[in-house]
């Protein structure tokens, strides 16, 4: 693809704070619809597998299959976001979404319904690498803090709201599962209609514009390996088995060939001379850490909510407040005072430094610690990670060329999830193996046979245990969620000392869209 500037093109001007509130409205409503798609199945899944006839393995496929995706889509969307319509990338990512949700709505059989979330997968991985791609092509570096509130109040609103929803619709007999999956539709909808009406993005047109496919195989191929490895492992199949050696070294290998791909094409998918950029490969590691470190400890305190402390599962979903709210205030209030000072460091070494405290704090829980207690520490949590998650992103993404805005937000991003999904799976199977020794331990000495109620390959419905063992499956899940935050700690810890050797770098005073045109030299900007 070629073309010229006209000679009296001028550089598109700067948004101001009424347009941009106005373009984030769309890129707001599709936040929702991607966070909410995540989280509203949550207590609705054993309902839909019953409906469905489907098995145990089943259930965890309906949960992975959508993360799978996510996550090894994520590169791709941020690599086509640095070639073509930001906007359109955005729509067509909220169009899979809506197909998506209609094959799972109307599923009617588990097969269907793991095919349509891998197409929700797409979607939400569109959703989640874009929508920061374009803030940051709207929004100059100095100014992104301001508005990184509505993000906290989105992610808050859908991680507390999705569950509760759930349950609400799968206990109301004329809605029913199916409307876990329609909910998102009417959303989805919308975002797509304001984006239409409120996003105007300059496209300048670069002088080639080519997929890397062959690039984009294998690193789908070899992420989705390894993701599967870590998401099986120690359920399907024990972490040392000849499953862990083939997928292992599929992914592997896999992985390595998109290296020598990657290194070789004209257009990569990751570029990969954007990791000789040291904030882009610090701020990778720590999002890496952090994913482990916040995504994999947390996970299970829903379930330790509701087995150790005996909560039901609305109950559980209204207990992560304290995080949520803490998390809200923490990076909105940081936003303001980076974008008022456009000092931004102290507050990324704050927010590791509060966040490895709350994790250590956590560390001390049981089953009798008490609610205001358990608030406490995890409000230390959420201020830590609402300090730390985005300014991570902003960091990068002040330091890198604005045609590679993509592909450093996509990189942060898929290294997130990545070590969220290998946190999560690493600690549940420390969890499995620490509640059932610590089981065996207390039937033992209370003279309880061990196969007396409480099943130790599965969570145990507490309503049907005698009281002597209740109290011991209570004690073991409070001890093992105990030692996962303990693990979790020194994640942290090494996400601080990673954060520590970022170099501070003056906030930048033009949005995206100003730095490309001006990058851009010969190439034409044409409005959309």
């Amino acid at each position: 693809m070629t073309a010229t500037q006209a000679p009296d093109a001028a550089p598109p001007a700067a948004m101001t704070n009424r347009q941009i509130l106005q373009a984030m409205s769309g890129l707001m409503a599709g936040m929702f619809v991607a966070i909410l798609a995540g989280t509203v199945v949550a207590n609705a899944l054993p309902t839909i597998i019953a409906d469905l006839g489907a098995s145990q393995s089943s259930y965890t496929w309906v949960v992975t299959a959508e993360l799978l995706a996510m996550t090894a889509t994520v590169p791709l969307w941020g690599k086509l976001s640095d070639l073509f319509n930001k906007k359109l990338l955005l729509q067509l990512s909220l169009g899979m979404f809506v197909v998506g949700s209609l094959l799972a709505g109307f599923s009617h059989g588990v097969d269907l319904l793991i095919f349509s979330r891998v197409v929700q997968g797409i979607g939400a991985g569109g959703l989640t690498a874009l929508a920061q791609v374009v803030m940051a092509a709207i929004i100059p570096p100095r100014r992104l803090g301001k508005y990184a509130g509505i993000f906290g109040a989105v992610f808050a609103i859908g991680t507390v709201a999705g569950p509760l929803v759930g349950g609400l619709l799968v206990d109301t007999s004329w809605l029913g599962w199916r409307w876990c999956f329609f909910i998102g539709v009417p959303f989805a909808l919308l975002a797509i209609a304001l984006l239409q009406r409120t996003l105007r993005l300059p496209v300048v047109a670069r002088r080639e514009a080519k997929i890397d496919f062959l690039g984009a195989f294998l690193i789908v191929a070899g992420v989705c390996a390894l993701l599967i490895w870590v998401t099986l492992a120690g359920n399907e199949f024990d972490w040392i088995s000849w499953q862990t050696a083939a997928l292992t070294g599929a992914g592997v290998l896999l992985l390595a060939a998109a290296v020598f791909v990657e290194a070789r094409t004209t257009e990569p998918v990751i570029p990969l001379g954007i990791f000789r950029n040291r904030t882009v490969t610090l701020t990778t590691v720590a999002s890496l850490l952090v994913g482990v470190a916040m995504f994999g400890g947390t996970v299970f305190l829903s379930q330790y909510f509701q087995v150790s402390l005996g909560k039901s599962p609305t109950v559980a979903g209204l207990m992560s407040l304290p995080m949520i709210l803490g998390l809200l205030v923490s990076s909105t209030v940081a936003g303001q005072i980076i974008s008022k000072t456009g000092v931004w460091k102290r507050y990324l070494v704050a927010g590791a430094v509060i966040m490895t405290v709350g994790l250590g704090l956590l560390a001390t829980i049981d089953a009798d610690t008490s609610f205001t207690l358990l608030s406490a520490y995890m409000a230390v949590l959420g201020v830590g990670v609402g300090m730390l998650m985005q300014n991570l992103v902003l960091a990068a993404q002040n330091d890198v060329p604005a045609s590679e805005l993509g592909a450093a937000t996509s990189v942060l991003s898929f290294f997130r999830s990545m070590g969220g999904t290998i946190g999560t799976s690493v600690l549940g199977a420390i969890l499995a193996n620490r509640v059932a020794s610590e089981m065996t331990k207390g039937l033992d000495a209370a003279g309880i046979p061990s196969g007396d109620g409480a099943g130790e390959s599965s969570v145990p419905d507490m309503s049907t245990l005698p009281e002597p063992v209740r109290q011991i499956v209570e004690h073991a899940y409070g001890v093992a969620t105990a030692d996962l935050f303990l693990i979790a700690t020194p994640c942290a810890l090494l996400a601080l000392i990673t954060v520590v050797f970022i170099k501070e770098k003056p906030l930048k005073t033009t949005s995206g869209m100003e730095r490309l045109a001006e990058e851009a030299g010969d190439r034409t900007v044409v409005g959309s």
